[in-house]
């Protein structure tokens, strides 16, 4: 168990479709994050960029991106996590993978499909939430869309970060700004958004404004540029906070169905 976790967040642009090109371009990025970094997150998809031809995607990369998450958590000494367009074999689901130093891979299936996109007619929906307790520190992770219905995100599982990858277009970064505050302070959480940048294939400009806010909703980094950010969050800043305003304790009682 850590008083401390240090995380890395990789704002980067994504080539389309190229899975290959994207890990080589993103393993250039992590070869000089800093050495203390006990989580590196990715955005959404960072394999393909927001597809909605999955089916042009070879079957194998899925297994070729956990490897080479596997690799890079061994390697480092560290956790990492992002999103795929991942073929189960079965049907196509968007697929967040949380990858530890002991090669223990978990996931987490995007609950809301974005309906906007037709996402919702390619992937199939996940059913379930995923608490990880990684050093001490439990984490809920979630992917873009899951960020605008805050029933999904309540925090019943008493988690002490809340995390969203993303492909969050620029036309609306205002809602994703304050979503992720308020999903900060109604949870009593550190909440984190990992944007990508750029431009896709399809013409949708990403501005990134990947941030971490602390249980008050103080911005604790905020980027618009193609970097790795690093911020340090605070398991007393968690108690204390908790401690001090007992808001999670009036919370009402319901369930979903």
């Amino acid at each position: 168990m850590k008083e401390e976790l240090h995380i890395a967040l990789v704002q980067t642009a994504l080539v389309w479709e190229n899975p290959e090109v994207n890990r080589a371009l993103i393993s250039r990025k992590i070869d000089r994050v800093s050495s203390d970094v006990d989580i590196i997150i990715l955005p959404e998809m960072f394999t393909t960029g927001f597809t909605m031809s999955p089916e042009n995607i070879d079957i194998s990369e899925g297994d070729k991106t956990i490897d080479w998450m596997q690799n890079i958590a061994e390697g480092k000494g560290v956790a990492i996590v992002g999103s795929v367009a991942y073929n189960t074999g079965k049907e196509f689901v968007n697929r967040l993978f949380f990858v530890a130093p002991n090669e223990k891979v978990v996931y987490y299936d995007k609950r809301h499909t974005f309906t906007l996109a037709g996402e919702d007619k390619v992937y199939k929906a996940g059913t379930d939430k995923l608490i990880v307790d990684y050093l001490g520190f439990k984490i809920c992770p979630l992917v873009c869309y899951d960020l605008r219905f805050p029933v999904w995100a309540r925090n019943v599982d008493n988690y002490d970060v809340l995390l969203y990858v993303a492909n969050w277009p620029k036309p609306r970064v205002a809602a994703w700004d304050a979503l992720l505050k308020a999903r900060a302070i109604e949870n009593m959480s550190y909440c984190i958004g990992v944007n990508r940048i750029g431009e896709d294939e399809k013409g949708n400009e990403y501005s990134g404004h990947s941030a971490v806010y602390d249980c008050l909703g103080s911005q604790k980094v905020f980027s618009q540029k193609e970097e790795v950010l690093y911020a340090t969050l605070y398991k007393n800043h968690i108690s204390d906070t908790r401690k001090k305003l007992k808001f999670l304790e009036d919370r009402d009682n319901f369930t979903l169905v």
